[in-house]
């Protein structure tokens, strides 16, 4: 069956399966039980309170957020510790930190002694200091240190600083979404894990008095990889899973989030046209690696059957089987490619559980990007 038991909510709908959900956040907290190390969730997927009180209520230790915007969101809903993952440039959005910082217990991530200068600016004067986290590279070839100088030169500068403390230093294996399959995943993940505990190790023998060693991607945890030494799982796209964290698996169960779409035309050939184009999903493809898309999306029920093109309002799917399966009219649940970036699509989410609607959940940290 692809119809939607959801078909009479109006299209595009974001629908979260409450009960999926509360099972994901429950099945991850007792992995990290049992390795024996603190969770702490990034809300970067789901983007709501609801769901971070969920998690905090479930065993986590905290949340990690991106962006300022989204860590003053979370604050002003009673989350008290937060790791902002990311480096933070600019004086005003370190005075917006400034007054996180006195509200609640948080932390910002550092890989630059650009940053370390504006954060002595604004914190010169503060009662406590202001907790960092180095962020180190391991693969991603994102942002973070990459080599032992730099890292002595910036660990060293914090050290000297009077209103910034170095407490931790976190990495994301995100390259292993490429990997060849499961055991190349989990080989990169413990590379990553041991780069990201050797620079540790480095820390505090340049004197840093670390608490937190932290590293995270869905993938890997949901193998349950990790190198001893690690102290905290920082991850986020478990709680609602999407086409590319099923595929690194090989199981849809996952799934908690879908997007409702309408058959609005079936113009030629085996050509369906939905109405959840590139304002409803996100446009990304992952081509290669165990967390492969191959589309933009795929058709909750039968996931082999994935959409094809995505125009600003119209998705195209070119699949037989599909063609015969569906009339004009017709709605059905598309998983989506990525789902951190879909949720934020929406300024709300229908919160479902067995054929009904539980609430409309208000996506308060949408757009958030400051």
């Amino acid at each position: 069956m692809i119809q939607s038991e959801y078909s009479f909510l109006p299209t595009p709908s974001l629908i979260i399966d409450y009960d999926q959900a509360l099972s994901n956040i429950r099945m991850m907290q007792e992995k990290a039980d049992a390795m024996h190390v603190k969770l702490r969730p990034h809300i970067k997927t789901h983007k709501m309170p609801f769901f971070a009180k969920l998690q905090m209520e479930a065993g986590a230790c905290g949340i990690a957020c991106a962006k300022i915007g989204e860590a003053e969101v979370m604050a002003d809903h009673g989350i008290g510790d937060i790791l902002i993952a990311n480096e933070i440039i600019g004086i005003d959005k370190y005075e917006r930190l400034r007054d996180l910082h006195r509200r609640i217990h948080i932390r910002v991530g550092i890989d630059n002694i650009y940053q370390l200068r504006q954060m002595e600016e604004v914190f010169a004067n503060e009662e406590k200091p202001l907790e960092v986290e180095i962020e180190y590279e391991v693969g991603e070839v994102r942002s973070g240190i990459v080599t032992d100088e730099q890292l002595t030169e910036l660990v060293t500068a914090i050290n000297a600083s009077t209103c910034v403390v170095l407490k931790g230093v976190f990495s994301h294996e995100g390259h292993t979404y490429k990997a060849d399959n499961i055991e190349d995943c989990i080989r990169k993940s413990r590379e990553a894990h041991a780069r990201t505990v050797r620079a540790a190790n480095i820390m505090r023998e340049l004197g840093a008095d670390i608490d937190t060693i932290s590293i995270g991607a869905t993938p890997a945890a949901m193998n349950d990889s990790l190198l001893e030494g690690v102290t905290e799982l920082r991850i986020g796209t478990y709680i609602f899973f999407d086409v590319g964290q099923s595929q690194a698996i090989n199981n849809y169960g996952y799934c908690a989030a879908t997007v409702l779409g309408s058959v609005i035309s079936k113009p030629q050939g085996d050509r369906v046209v939905l109405d959840t184009g590139a304002k409803a999903l996100v446009s990304q493809n992952r081509p290669t690696g165990i967390c492969a898309t191959n589309g933009f999306g795929a058709v909750k029920g039968a996931e082999h059957i994935t959409i094809d093109n995505l125009y600003d309002e119209h998705a195209v799917l070119t699949n037989h089987e599909f063609h015969e399966l569906v009339s004009v009219g017709d709605k059905v649940e598309i998983i989506p490619s990525h789902i951190c970036p879909t949720v934020n699509l929406y300024d709300t989410a229908v919160l479902v559980s067995h054929g009904k609607v539980l609430q409309y959940l208000p996506i308060e940290c949408r757009g958030k990007t400051q």
